[in-house]
């Protein structure tokens, strides 16, 4: 079968990629054509039947717009981006539009491929229980199955009435192949060129914004600790779309911080605690083993608009995905006012130190078993299969 895939993120290209490895398994006979990264093209030329057509379309760090100013900034870019997509789909007639994450361009893709014809599954579902629920009609409407990743989006969907298959979350599958988890320490601070020492890892966030507003805390936080604790050292993971000039400039003259990119499993493994900017990041956390702090500031405005949002969506009670999932407070949140250099300062300290250390640890085991065990992207590939048969 021919299947047309579209990540338009870093994460998309790493679950798009592990799903191609589930499909190439069930079918033999598979095709791709895709939008994504290296990660995708790299299963892509696994596959068994390659044609000249198939394979990357477009490199997600061409179609990466973050932040209302970038949107407004990039309109022209991302219709004809869209216009293309759309003509480049109905050239190549797939059997089955796949759309992971992505909500702003996807949900466009979905309404154009199923008008067409097109059988259109959605992988890894737009966090509507968190905001934007207005998709949710749309997601009625323009998708034939979703497939999610998280236990408590089952009494979600189900509730809205929308057909889903959950086999799991794919993370699992990431972390565990990650040949940084099979690394020795000592190989990845010959590999970075950094001094073996204890350290703090600072996942500050992959939007200009994020950065600028996490990484000045951080910065204080950190010379708080370095205060107390001489021998300790701060690693910042760079995020892949952005560059070290984004982070230089907070870090300054520190010669104790550090900036590494493209080894973010590698840095929180081998960190004796991290403070995370909310998101995917602070599950990789847990799932690798990493006591964490996460963190989220905005806009006054933004923040004030948020926090009407979840007055109104009672069931969501953390921003975290690892609370989320067990519906209690493994490990703190420090949100908007209480993101501070003493605060964070204050509680990586305490990450340090036991017990405080394995009772978050004893959550992480919790999390993990809920999520339900590795071999997710292959059950959602044949899932996907034994879907496409139906038909």
């Amino acid at each position: 079968m021919k299947y047309y895939l579209i990540a338009g993120e870093a994460s998309g290209d790493l679950h798009g990629s592990n799903l191609m490895k589930g499909l190439i398994e069930t079918d033999p006979e598979a095709r791709f054509r895709f939008w994504g990264g290296e990660k995708m093209r790299d299963a892509w030329q696994q596959s068994h039947s390659i044609r000249e057509e198939d394979g990357l379309v477009m490199d997600y760090r061409q179609t990466a717009v973050m932040g209302i100013s970038d949107v407004l900034k990039s309109l022209g870019k991302i219709s004809r981006n869209l216009a293309f997509c759309k003509e480049d789909i109905a050239q190549w007639q797939p059997d089955v539009v796949i759309l992971i994450d992505y909500p702003g361009f996807n949900l466009k893709i979905a309404r154009y491929a199923k008008e067409h014809g097109f059988k259109v599954f959605y992988y890894i579902a737009p966090k509507v229980w968190a905001s934007r629920e207005g998709r949710v009609r749309q997601l009625k409407a323009y998708v034939d199955k979703l497939f999610i990743i998280f236990p408590f989006e089952i009494p979600y969907f189900t509730k809205k009435g929308i057909p889903f298959i959950y086999k799991g979350n794919p993370l699992i599958d990431a972390i565990d192949a990650s040949p940084a988890l099979a690394q020795s320490r000592e190989a990845f601070f010959a590999a970075h060129h950094l001094p073996d020492c204890r350290y703090v890892a600072i996942l500050a966030g992959s939007r200009s914004g994020e950065i600028g507003r996490m990484m000045p805390v951080c910065m204080e936080a950190a010379d708080r600790l370095a205060a107390t604790h001489k021998d300790l050292h701060f690693i910042v993971a760079g995020a892949p779309s952005r560059t070290p000039d984004d982070y230089q400039k907070h870090i300054g003259s520190r010669s104790n911080v550090h900036l590494v990119f493209n080894d973010t499993y590698g840095v929180l493994k081998n960190a004796e605690c991290a403070v995370i900017n909310s998101g995917t990041a602070s599950l990789e956390a847990a799932l690798i083993g990493t006591p964490q702090v996460v963190c989220w500031s905005t806009s006054k405005l933004t923040y004030f608009v948020g926090k009407y949002v979840l007055r109104i969506l009672e069931h969501i009670k953390y921003i975290s995905l690892g609370n989320l999932i067990v519906d209690k407070l493994v490990f703190k949140e420090f949100i908007q006012d209480d993101f501070n250099p003493i605060s964070v300062s204050e509680e990586l300290q305490r990450l340090m130190e036991e017990p405080y250390r394995s009772q978050m640890l004893d959550g992480y085991a919790q999390i993990r078993e809920a999520l339900g065990g590795g071999g997710a992207s292959k059950a959602v590939a044949q899932a996907m299969q034994e879907e496409l048969k139906i038909d």
